[in-house]
């Protein structure tokens, strides 16, 4: 197998870098302000643009891009806030939905105030051409998604 070369290695840890530190500025901002952490708010955010506002946990957990542990103890802690809650699936009894909450949406609408200009600051300021990077990031996060099938059926 070819090895990375420079501009690979390069390109790798701007990206790693870039959203560390973005991130970590972002939750810093919401904290300041009283606020939950990001993690809480691309699920509530997923949850919210989802049909009845309501999904699967393994379906949230495709959509948010998290492991399903790390989703599992996220939840626990959501339902205990009062900003989701658990319904059982009518056709399937052993599943079930995670479903938004009013106070849930209410959060949503209390935190994106400071996310939207975290995010401008900690990230789009910086951007010469955001289509650009989207079009570049996209196909790499769709591709890590279809891929992860493959790699539970090996395990």
């Amino acid at each position: 197998m070819k090895r990375l070369d420079a501009n690979e290695l390069r390109a790798w840890k701007a990206l790693i870098g870039a959203h560390a530190t973005a991130v970590e500025s972002i939750e810093a901002r919401l904290s300041e302000a009283g606020l939950p952490p990001l993690g809480w708010y691309d699920v509530l955010w997923t949850l919210y643009r989802s049909e009845d506002r309501r999904l699967r946990p393994h379906e949230l957990a495709r959509e948010v891009v998290v492991s399903r542990s790390w989703l599992s103890r996220l939840s626990d802690r959501l339902v205990k806030e009062g900003l989701i809650e658990r319904e059982q699936c009518p056709s399937d009894r052993r599943g079930m939905f995670l479903v938004l909450t009013d106070a849930g949406e209410a959060t949503l609408r209390r935190m994106w105030p400071v996310l939207e200009p975290a995010i401008r600051d900690h990230f789009v300021r910086h951007l010469t051409c955001p289509t650009t990077l989207a079009e570049i990031l996209e196909p790499i996060a769709r591709a890590a998604v279809v891929a992860e099938p493959a790699a539970a059926t090996k395990a």
